[in-house]
């Protein structure tokens, strides 16, 4: 399979990719209710104290649309994100940790890691997600709430933004947490459609700080984040596998 058919079906699977198109994330947004029991207001936390108070949550996202179908399962821990899907037979794992951002091939047990920046760390807080947050960045980008509807059992509000790109919509549930459903996307360019369902959402798994740390065996190369832009314009990649989620690596 070419880089650019593996970069496809990944990009389809993003939703971290989707949500950068959808708008930066701030801390609140009209329609949508903070989680409870989650401070008001960002501030800084001592290591201990994000230990102590990390949400965990895991959900998989099934995506389909030009490039093709597939699956992603994530993982998270405060801040934290571990991100797994296996395109071509190569399972492809995304970790952001602390300052540094992970793109590896589990088969041919090598990848890179990238320095994340201060934008993207100032965001980091034990109570919030660092995936399924589409609804809030949609709403930031001027989407408006169109309808409530069952979705599957579920009662959900419906977001829909329309602009010169063409339109997103977003399913999440009417509660505190705002759990993203169902994403879908039309570009008016390529007049291309692509989805992302959201199944067997789940909080409070025990999950080791280990797990969001790549196996000691795994070849990594490390690169300062200008570095690494600069080889991407310069060459069009840099290591094994496309490196997705760039709003938990850039802060944007």
């Amino acid at each position: 399979m070419t880089m650019r058919r593996l970069l496809a079906l990944l990009v389809l699977l993003s939703v971290g990719a989707a949500s950068a198109s959808l708008g930066q994330e701030g801390a609140s947004a009209p329609g949508l209710q903070q989680a409870a029991g989650t401070p008001a207001a960002d501030g800084a936390a001592t290591p201990d104290e994000t230990a102590a108070t990390a949400i965990t949550w895991y959900a998989q996202a099934l995506a389909q649309g030009p490039g093709g179908l597939n699956v992603t399962h994530f993982w998270s821990k405060g801040p934290k994100l571990r991100a797994e899907t296996v395109v071509a037979g190569h399972k492809v794992i995304t970790i952001v940790n602390d300052d540094w951002y992970y793109a590896y091939d589990a088969i041919r047990v090598n990848g890179i890691r990238i320095r994340r920046a201060s934008e993207a760390l100032a965001k980091d807080a034990p109570y919030r997600r660092p995936f399924g947050n589409e609804a809030l960045k949609l709403i930031q980008q001027g989407a408006e709430m169109i309808r409530v509807e069952d979705f599957h059992g579920r009662e959900a509000e419906v977001y829909q933004l329309t602009d010169g790109f063409g339109r997103r919509t977003v399913w999440a549930t009417k509660d505190a947490l705002n759990i993203p459903l169902r994403i879908e996307m039309y570009s008016r360019s390529t007049q291309a459609r692509q989805s992302t369902d959201f199944t067997d959402w789940l909080t409070g798994l025990q999950l080791p700080d280990g797990f969001f740390d790549p196996p000691s065996e795994v070849q990594i190369e490390s690169y300062e984040l200008e570095d690494y832009a600069r080889k991407i314009a310069e060459s069009g990649s840099v290591g094994p596998v496309p490196v997705l989620y760039m709003d938990l690596l850039r802060g944007r």
